[in-house]
């Protein structure tokens, strides 16, 4: 997101409160720049929170070709949960898209949107996605520690990425590879049985 923000888009922040400035937000939701237009759909929501508004501008960024504002409209959709239902179908079909980042963000919007019933795709997607693209840990371990108990099957990939003497991690950071392994320690002392976790802390991955 570019420093210099349009009013409209910044004004978000103060949701509900910045209902007058409804009309100058809803005018950026169209603008070429690829980065306010995101944000101002995001704003739009934030202040009017018209699922009948927002629904179709959200749609509109799931089916373009720019990679991130797939993923800023997944992870909008994320957060708006069950009611942003008439986006699964979308969002599974993006489950296959060619780009590791693009089906992580849709899977863990799907979650959040569709709950249990998504979990084997949601698990498979993330599972993969960090197999093939280790930066996506962090926002994969994110979306597992959210699956609770559903989550069980990654256990051997996380222990597996536990045990590596270097992680992948968002831009391989120091502090995003300790936060990787706290959430990955938290997730596998609450996914292992009792003979599971005792083998862990024998090996010191715990």
């Amino acid at each position: 997101m570019p420093r210099d923000r349009p009013n409209g888009v910044l004004l978000g922040a103060f949701g509900p409160a910045a209902a007058g400035a409804q009309d100058s937000i809803r005018s950026l939701t169209t603008a070429t720049d690829a980065h306010v237009r995101p944000a101002a759909v995001a704003a739009l929501w934030a202040v009017g929170g018209d699922l009948s508004e927002a629904m179709p501008l959200l749609l509109g960024l799931l089916d373009g070709p720019t990679t991130f504002h797939i993923g800023d409209a997944a992870d909008l959709l994320g957060e708006m949960g069950p009611p942003a239902s008439i986006a699964m179908p979308r969002l599974r079909d993006l489950l296959t898209h060619d780009y590791e980042w693009v089906r992580v963000h849709c899977a863990a919007a799907l979650w959040e949107i569709g709950g249990e019933a998504e979990a084997p795709a949601v698990l498979d997607t993330l599972l993969q996605a960090m197999t093939k693209n280790p930066a996506t840990a962090n926002h994969v371990v994110t979306c597992l520690d959210r699956m609770g108990s559903l989550a069980a099957p990654a256990l051997p990939p996380l222990r597996e990425q536990l045990a590596l003497p270097r992680r992948g991690g968002r831009f391989q950071s120091i502090d995003h590879d300790e936060e990787l392994q706290r959430v990955g320690r938290t997730l596998i002392a609450r996914l292992a049985t009792p003979d599971e976790f005792a083998a862990l802390v024998d090996d010191y991955l715990i």
